[in-house]
């Protein structure tokens, strides 16, 4: 009786990459939500954070991955074939994350037992021996590529660029006036008031984490609480959508009585340990904000819509795979919807604040173009943003690819500011 092949160290990390890569690009799940059930039976944390980067760097340069197989075989390989996804997972690690060529296709072939194997092996040998290599810039997906045409080419260009580097650390500051003070302790740079830039992996071992005085945020996407500007006496606020919780932060630490409204228990539930540890006063609320309304109009509003997030492509490239044009025409319906609805609940003369972290006009501008409920635009003024960024001349704030580029970029966002007539 022949004894079962001993699979090389490694081999239970690289299956799981592949369990990812085929929940984001055959199930369309994001890559954050397949973690759990793709990971679970590694022990190690370390071999659970290695499938993870293995993934998200083969979604990162997917296109490319793909032009190099397709150029060594006689025939494509399908799109959700095991050998194309055991090739994806070889080459990504031989030639973008250091991994020797022999120690990547010895813990890939297990994954095509059963299988095509000699396929596998020999497409990737005549790869290495043709001396194989991947642009230093990514390509996008064509479908994007086509659809980001409307910002230009030099912003597709910066698109690239974000996609093939590690973007920056950005924290909010539960108080602003102390932004020098924290800079200097974190060796960080700022770029308004109440935020801090720096090279960091490890947040929980950052003075200040503790004692809760700032939190995660990429700069874009505090820039819409900030346009709410801070309260008159006893000013009431709602955050919509509110998870992962940056924006109910910095409405409290602002002074309002906000109330942030989050459907996913799980999301709600981090928004409340982010709260505890801030010392923060909101009140939460698990709820549908399509079924759900409040008991009173509110003086501020926030309007973080559920999106394409295409947006935040630099630290989850799986949304360049996942979110094709039917979703995002969905998704715009949806917050047309939302925006009708929450314009309802803004007492006159008080502001409504609509943002998606979506690259896509058919969210952002469309939505606010047709927003009505009495909602007028309420110009965005150059100086309530960064250096670098400038409204619209519908007084909205579109943040591009490519924006701030020279300060370490940002995410990709969409805000509109009304004042309820």
């Amino acid at each position: 009786m022949t004894a079962p092949a001993i699979e090389p160290a490694g081999t239970p990390a690289r299956r799981a990459a592949l369990r990812l890569l085929d929940a984001v690009l055959r199930r369309g799940l994001p890559l954050e939500a397949a973690l759990s059930a793709s990971t679970s039976v590694l022990k190690r944390p370390d071999d659970r954070g290695l499938a993870r980067a293995i993934a998200s760097e083969a979604l990162r340069r997917l296109p490319d991955l793909d032009a190099l197989i397709d150029s060594a075989t006689s025939k494509p390989l399908p799109d959700d074939a095991k050998a194309r996804f055991a090739l994806r997972i070889a080459l990504v690690q031989a030639l973008a994350m250091n991994t020797p060529p022999h120690a990547a296709i010895a813990t890939a072939l297990p994954l095509v037992d059963g299988g095509p194997r000699r396929l596998v092996h020999g497409v990737f040998g005549t790869l290495m021996r043709g001396g194989a290599t991947l642009p230093e810039l990514p390509h996008l997906p064509t479908p994007v590529w086509a659809r980001w045409q409307v910002w230009g080419e030099a912003a597709v260009e910066a698109a690239r660029t974000g996609l093939a580097g590690r973007p920056p650390l950005d924290l909010t500051l539960a108080d602003p006036s102390a932004t020098a003070e924290w800079a200097e302790r974190l060796n960080a740079t700022s770029l308004m008031p109440g935020h801090l830039r720096l090279d960091a992996s490890d947040v929980t071992v950052l003075p200040g984490y503790d004692a809760g005085a700032w939190w995660v945020q990429d700069i874009a996407a505090s820039l819409p609480a900030r346009l709410l500007g801070k309260p008159g006496a006893a000013g009431t606020a709602l955050d919509l959508c509110a998870a992962p919780g940056g924006k109910t932060l910095q409405l409290a630490a602002a002074g309002w009585d906000v109330t942030g409204v989050e459907l996913a228990p799980v999301r709600l539930a981090r928004l409340r340990d982010n709260l505890i540890r801030t010392a923060l006063p909101a009140t939460l609320v698990e709820a549908d904000v399509m079924t759900w309304q409040p008991s009173a109009p509110v003086d501020a509003l926030l309007l973080d819509a559920p999106c394409s997030a295409t947006g935040i492509y630099r630290r989850h490239p799986d949304v360049l795979h996942r979110v094709r044009a039917p979703a995002i025409a969905e998704l715009a319906t949806q917050q047309a919807a939302m925006l009708a609805r929450a314009a309802e609940w803004v007492k006159p003369g008080g502001r409504l604040v609509y943002a998606v972290c979506s690259l896509e006009p058919q969210e952002g501008e469309r939505v606010a173009a047709a927003a009505g409920g009495g909602l007028v635009v309420d110009p965005i003024r150059a100086d309530e943003l960064p250096a670098g960024l400038a409204p619209t001349p519908e007084g909205w704030l579109r943040i591009p690819p490519g924006a701030l580029a020279g300060a370490g970029g940002c995410d990709g966002f969409f805000i509109a500011r009304f004042v309820k007539s």
